[in-house]
């Protein structure tokens, strides 16, 4: 599989970053609002562009002097953006001209020595353009001029930003190692049992006390032959309940573990049930392009009979709806029951993800969609699904060629989404969706 290149979008608060980044995906993914500090996590999505896939990043905003506490985590964040990406976006806001925190950004972007971009938004005519010359002192080049709110030159913002990524080689491997499974999910769910049952050693310190694994530990493993990495992980917290310096980082790594994994096993306690932090913590895996799947774990405590996993099962799908796209087991790590199987299902998921399905058989497949649920007509004009590819896979990635893919609704994406992971057998992997105009 190609490497995935790697966009970051940087700069101060309230400049419009997360505009831009909704600009470029073509729909409201990142929360927007006037009020400065509102991202505060980095934010992944992929981006299609003339042919081309990378994976944007959006980030909070970075002051000179932040004051202790979430501020500062915001820094933190946006240097491990920096220090990850390919190129660099740095957006800056005409209105207000180069400020201290502009200076601070480019000078951290220099020494990282990553390409970088300078973006001086809210550009919104010709008669703002000269409020540009200003931005030529940060020493990064030609600064590029856009309106992140209504698309101006924003074409233009892109057709740069992959002239700077450079073309992948689709017969060279991301990598040639093993697969990389990471155990993550809250804290004191029991990911160090878990680990140390698959291991046979007690690898990983144990403790009732949450929070006790501070760093995220990688373990070679084999299975049935088959070599694989298991990434054991610290807890992940809502970042409000986050208090210690050494518990943010700890969390920083675990989200690192997880954009490196290829699967997740996201643990769960089942006598808690599931929470809306599980629930979380699995769409950040599959908004990250990984698979993933849940395991509630403590289920010897768990009074059963033969039909208890059914009704459980029954129940968190009928809570959230979204995971019935995931494997769920019902796992003990103390006794060992099913951690194995977790590992098994884990490889199958990695094969999965990986998967290249024919255009001739997604054509087939978009035949039957054609004539059995064509798209929806909207503002009484119809829609029609031409033909179809998959350009990508480590997710897979379906682009359909249609007349109007502005027009597409959400729900109609969902219904694409579920039909292929039915045909094609996709339980546990993200499955990407483009709409792209027939030309």
């Amino acid at each position: 599989m190609p490497k995935r290149r790697v966009v970051a979008i940087v700069g101060r608060p309230n400049v419009g970053k997360s505009t831009l980044f909704n600009r470029f995906l073509g729909q409201r993914r990142a929360v927007v609002d006037d009020l400065p500090g509102v991202t505060r996590d980095r934010n992944y999505a992929e981006v299609f562009w003339n042919r081309r896939v990378f994976t944007l990043v959006d980030t909070g905003g970075y002051t000179l002097n932040p004051e202790a506490g979430i501020a500062q985590s915001v820094g933190d964040q946006v240097e491990v953006a920096v220090a990850e990406a390919d190129v660099v976006l740095l957006v800056m806001d005409a209105r207000t001209g180069p400020t201290d925190d502009d200076l601070a950004i480019a000078r951290l972007v220099r020494m990282n020595g990553t390409p970088c971009l300078p973006v001086v938004n809210k550009v919104d005519s010709d008669r703002d353009e000269p409020d540009v010359a200003g931005f030529y002192g940060l020493a990064l080049g030609e600064p590029v001029p856009v309106s992140a709110l209504s698309g101006r030159k924003s074409g233009d913002l892109l057709d740069e930003v992959v002239s700077l990524i450079p073309e992948a080689d689709p017969s060279t491997e991301e990598d040639d190692g093993p697969p990389r499974i990471a155990v993550v999910g809250r804290p004191n769910v029991g990911k160090s049992t878990f680990v140390n049952r698959l291991t046979g050693e007690d690898r990983m310190v144990v403790s009732p006390v949450p929070g006790t694994t501070r760093d995220a530990i990688d373990l070679p493993l084999k299975r049935n032959g088959r070599e694989l990495l298991l990434i054991d992980t610290a807890g992940l917290r809502r970042r409000t309940r986050v208090k210690e310096q050494v518990e943010y980082y700890s969390t920083v790594r675990t989200r690192t573990s997880l954009d490196r994994c290829d699967v997740a096993i996201v643990l769960a306690d089942a006598h808690e049930g599931i929470t809306l932090q599980d629930v979380k913590i699995l769409g950040d895996a599959a908004e990250s392009g990984k698979g993933a799947l849940l395991a509630m774990n403590k289920w010897d405590l768990i009074e059963k009979d033969d039909k208890t996993s059914i009704m459980h099962k029954r129940d968190i799908v009928g809570r959230f709806p979204s995971l019935r796209d995931f494997p769920i087991y019902f796992v003990s790590a103390l006794s060992g029951q099913r951690a194995w199987k977790l590992v098994d299902t884990a490889l199958e998921i990695y094969d999965r993800r990986r998967q290249r399905i024919t255009t001739s058989a997604l054509n087939r497949f978009l035949e039957e969609v054609n004539a059995s649920h064509p798209p929806p007509t909207r503002r009484g004009r119809a829609s029609k699904m031409y033909y179809c590819v998959q350009p990508v896979v480590s997710p897979p990635t379906v682009i359909f060629f249609t007349t109007r893919p502005r027009d597409v609704p959400e729900h109609y994406r969902r219904y694409l989404e579920r039909r292929l992971r039915e045909r094609f057998e996709l339980e546990g992997t993200p499955v990407r969706i483009v709409f792209k105009k027939k030309r």
